[in-house]
């Protein structure tokens, strides 16, 4: 069993790299404009390369998914000649501000800035505040002849600075975008990877996927959670029913109970329980708002409608698996030969008949979980619910590279996760299967 699990793991690693190539990949020829969501529908071409190079896109291809991937602080070091370090800070209304600076050899941290052609270095100083100081002598000069000078900027990018360029820059101010001149004309993201806890910045929220994403997945596990332990009890149980009383009325309408509720779609079982619950007998809120993280908490009804919808759809599905699967097992030689043998109906669909007709439902369930998470998109978008499914939606529809492939990798995980779970399930339910 052991070296199973380990090979399983080995091989989760393996499809986590090749469907992480594959997300990058799908994103990248993606129709949509980074540059020109950020900037607006009337930006210049200009202003769209500029912020291309400002973001990274200007860059290969295969040099941004190693970045993505294993960060990009290692890559602009030797460029700049200093080691790299972040900075994390909390305070007021921001909850984490990160600075990537430049570690100069005495210890000092420093980014830099020019102006009017004049380089400005600017330290760190213990209270978090900054020390600008002329720094105007640490040009450099190539073979061409052409000052230039990498540093780290005060926007958390390596960037490449050349003395006598009007490079151009556009960056948001309380008035709007602002042109800025002595921009540097080459630039490096930095950033730590997502191997190293980092999945890099939202181009929505300005802020760290890592920190906008977690309280999604939490809101999403929470509903997913409810869900599954409000429908899948009630649907092992009614397939249960049917399938040991198979052509009897009662099996007649759990069966077709379970039809409509498979077939009937996400957001119109939603719409109709909100028209019912929330807009005629006014029992239930018809939205989920959100006033701070802990609303669930405080306002539990929230999560009544977006549950009861995400958990009709899975009984039904359940529901009609296990009762198929009960009807096989019993109409099987070995139980027969049970019941020949003289044990009690209980006694033969407690031994045999459960444990048996559990491996199928045991798969599309742990199959599903996966889907509660992620697959929530029309639940959580019918109840403005602010969960993982809807998240990714709305960067999709940003194109909001980096949050779009955080997404997908913890949906990935979830999905390799939960079958290497129902494997151990399988061999606890089934003492004949092993795995080697």
């Amino acid at each position: 069993m052991a070296r199973y699990i380990v090979r399983r793991l080995l091989t989760m690693l393996l499809t986590m790299v090749l469907v992480s190539m594959l997300v990058f990949a799908i994103v990248e020829i993606a129709p949509g404009n980074v540059a020109r969501n950020i900037l607006g529908a009337y930006a210049t071409p200009e202003q769209e390369l500029s912020m291309a190079r400002q973001l990274g896109l200007t860059r290969p291809v295969a040099i941004r998914y190693i970045s993505w991937l294993f960060g990009s602080d290692w890559q602009a070091s030797p460029e700049i000649g200093l080691p790299l370090v972040e900075t994390v800070t909390v305070q007021g209304l921001v909850k984490k501000s990160q600075q990537w600076w430049a570690l100069e050899p005495n210890g000092d941290m420093a980014q830099w800035n020019v102006d009017n052609g004049k380089l400005y270095k600017l330290f760190r100083q213990p209270d978090g505040s900054t020390l600008t100081v002329l720094d105007d002598n640490a040009w450099k000069v190539d073979a061409a002849g052409q000052s230039f000078f990498w540093g780290v900027d005060t926007g958390n990018r390596a960037a490449k600075w050349v003395k006598g360029t009007q490079g151009v820059e556009y960056r948001l101010d309380y008035s709007g975008w602002v042109e800025i001149t002595d921009a540097p004309i080459e630039y490096i993201p930095l950033s730590k990877g997502l191997t190293r806890g980092e999945a890099g910045i939202s181009l929505r929220y300005k802020a760290p996927v890592s920190d906008v994403i977690g309280r999604r997945i939490i809101n999403s596990a929470i509903l997913a959670a409810l869900a599954i332990l409000f429908s899948i009890p009630i649907a092992v149980s009614l397939g249960l029913i049917a399938g040991l009383n198979e052509g009897k009325p009662i099996d007649r309408i759990i069966s077709i109970g379970g039809l409509i509720t498979a077939g009937s779609p996400d957001f119109a079982t939603g719409i109709l329980l909100i028209m019912v619950f929330a807009i005629w007998l006014k029992w239930l809120p018809g939205a989920a708002v959100f006033s701070s993280e802990n609303a669930i908490l405080k306002d539990p009804r929230m999560l009544i409608l977006p549950v009861l919808t995400a958990s009709l759809v899975e009984i039904g599905y359940v529901l009609r698996i296990t009762r198929a699967s009960v009807v096989e097992v019993m109409n099987s030689p070995y139980v027969r030969t049970a019941i020949l043998k003289g044990l009690t109906y209980r006694q033969v669909v407690l031994r045999h008949v459960i444990r048996n007709a559990m491996m199928a439902p045991i798969t599309v369930i742990m199959l599903h979980i996966n889907w509660f998470i992620g697959g929530l998109v029309v639940v959580e978008s019918v109840f403005g619910f602010p969960g993982l499914g809807n998240f990714i939606l709305n960067a999709a529809l940003y194109k909001d590279v980096y949050s779009i492939e955080a997404g997908a990798m913890v949906l990935i995980v979830l999905a390799v996760g939960t079958q290497l779970v129902a494997d151990l399930v399988y061999s606890l339910i089934n003492p004949r299967i092993r795995y080697s």
